[in-house]
């Protein structure tokens, strides 16, 4: 283990201890740093005394309150000492407290307070040495440069612990942001598949109804007609369940079966034959302009509208013919469906009707229903084809 990885283990462990504790451990520790001088004295030097030891004790005890009360404690401590120093009785080689309140502030002091402990131990270290007996130019600077760097460490613990705090802060709104992202997604591709669920067994079920009613109807008098009427109900069904299977494919992510694609403009003809074939509705499609690729979601929007604006017609308006009409120009195609029935009797519109403006509204188009020009009911869709919306390739 490196010696950098080392240090910012132990301070992860220190930053995760309690903190008292950690305080008090670490006056014990200033405490027997400095008395070493008193235990080991120097030849010749000065005896301990009670009052240098007091003071000097002074200048470690008041660290246990380095959390609660800092610049009470850094107050304490600045006044012990130089007074232990001036004592002379012994004077401290090393500034242990002095070092840890410096540290402590830089890191954790206010503005002002940081300021106020740096200009004042500088000056309070030139002032006592001037008092000590023959100082030696190396000593003012091995003091003056302990202050320093003391603060120094703090500053640099501070600007770290600013920069996590910003760094966390950051991780935290991009996790926000992404979590906001995965929900609308979410949200967006349910309400896209409701919409597929609905247009896939409303036209389904609509045709099925239409042909269930006619068949016994006609089962004595034009068995061949009864007969038609129950393929076209089997027809109905199986087409609805093949469009199921394909959206449950994709929802699963089977590749190895594969996922034909989904409906899309190609498949209109089809589509008119079927709903004309099922019904008996007179549904003519008509088509203006060049027709150019869309992007997959226009498709797929495209023969959904237009087949959940039949289904309508089917179920509510009692028509007996409509039209769908495919405009093409550069910037847009426009999508029109009208009957001539008595129009849409559901309050609102039913869900049809929303889900048909929530598909286009999708592909940044818009979408209006109402009465047709000539009576029934049109539904008119206007969708952009052009380079924004241009297929890929």
């Amino acid at each position: 283990m490196s010696a950098q990885s080392w240090f910012t283990s132990v301070a992860a462990r220190l930053r995760a201890a309690n903190r008292y504790a950690v305080d008090t451990a670490l006056a014990a520790l200033v405490l027997f740093a400095a008395s070493l001088q008193w235990i080991f004295p120097d030849e010749g030097g000065e005896p301990l005394t009670w009052a240098g030891w007091l003071l000097g004790a002074a200048t470690a005890v008041p660290l246990v309150w380095r959390s609660r009360a800092p610049f009470a404690m850094a107050c304490a401590v600045s006044v012990a000492t130089p007074a232990q120093a001036l004592h002379h009785a012994p004077p401290p080689d090393v500034m242990y407290g002095g070092l840890v309140v410096l540290y402590t502030m830089a890191a954790r002091g206010k503005p002002w307070q940081r300021r106020f402990m740096l200009v004042g131990w500088l000056l309070g270290v030139s002032l006592v040495m001037l008092h000590k007996q023959e100082p030696q130019p190396f000593e003012y600077a091995f003091q003056l440069m302990g202050v320093a760097c003391a603060y120094a460490f703090g500053v640099l613990s501070r600007l770290q612990r600013a920069y996590t705090a910003e760094l966390e802060d950051r991780a935290r709104r991009l996790q926000r942001e992404r979590d906001a992202d995965t929900a609308r997604a979410t949200a967006q591709e349910r309400a896209r598949i409701a919409r597929d669920m609905h247009d896939i067994l409303a036209h389904a079920v609509s045709l099925m109804v239409v042909q269930a009613e006619a068949g016994p109807v006609v089962v004595r008098s034009d068995p061949a007609r009864a007969e038609a009427a129950f393929e076209a109900i089997a027809a109905a069904g199986r087409d609805a369940m093949s469009q199921l299977r394909r959206i449950l494919g994709v929802l699963k992510e089977d590749q190895r079966n594969g996922t034909s694609p989904q409906p899309g403009v190609k498949a209109l003809p089809v589509l008119v034959r079927q709903v004309r074939d099922s019904t008996g509705l007179r549904v003519e499609l008509r088509t203006e302009g060049e027709p150019r690729p869309l992007p997959p979601d226009t498709d797929i929007a495209v023969y959904r509208v237009i087949q959940e604006a039949l289904t309508n017609t089917v179920k509510h308006a009692y028509a007996s013919s409509a039209t769908v009409e495919l405009d093409w120009t550069e910037e847009s195609l426009t999508l029109t469906v009208t009957d001539d029935g008595r129009g849409i009797t559901v309050p609102g519109g039913g869900h049809g009707l929303i889900g048909i403006r929530e598909r286009a509204a999708a592909c940044g188009g818009d979408a209006r229903t109402g009465r047709g020009p000539d009576g029934g009911f049109r539904v008119f869709v206007r969708l952009p084809v052009g380079d924004r919306q241009a297929a890929p390739g």
